[in-house]
């Protein structure tokens, strides 16, 4: 099974206003932590099996994204620059992207996102 490999997208770097890289390298570690947990946790494993533990890494991601997303009105109501939390947020949907982007995973990491969504009991004539 090939390995999961993720990165900083450039444009949340170029986001950053922090200029003693403090933010970027906190991303780094973050990201190489997140492939390093997936790379472990998927070993050995099927594409089918891998596709389970990284929708699982997907919704937590959704997760994070979410919550800075909600930091965002908060900050500017008090004030504050908001840029941090929009700049997580979209480094986590980013990686969410990225991991979509591997060949071997994609389809069935979609599969597996579509099955959840039903055995959850949503459904198109829901929404």
């Amino acid at each position: 099974m090939p390995q999961i490999e993720l990165g900083v997208p450039k444009g949340v770097v170029e986001s950053l206003p922090d200029e003693d890289g403090t933010a970027e390298r906190d991303m780094r570690r973050a990201i190489a932590g997140i492939q390093s947990r997936l790379n472990e946790e998927i070993e050995g494993l099927d594409s089918a099996e891998a596709a389970e533990v990284v929708a699982d890494a997907v919704e937590r991601m959704e997760q994070q994204a979410s919550t800075y997303h909600e930091f965002v009105p908060e900050l500017r109501a008090w004030g504050q620059s908001p840029i941090y939390a929009i700049a997580w947020r979209n480094l986590y949907v980013e990686l969410i992207g990225q991991l979509y982007d591997h060949e071997w995973l994609g389809d069935d990491l979609g599969r597996e996102r579509n099955f959840r969504l039903v055995e959850d009991g949503i459904r198109l004539s829901d929404l």
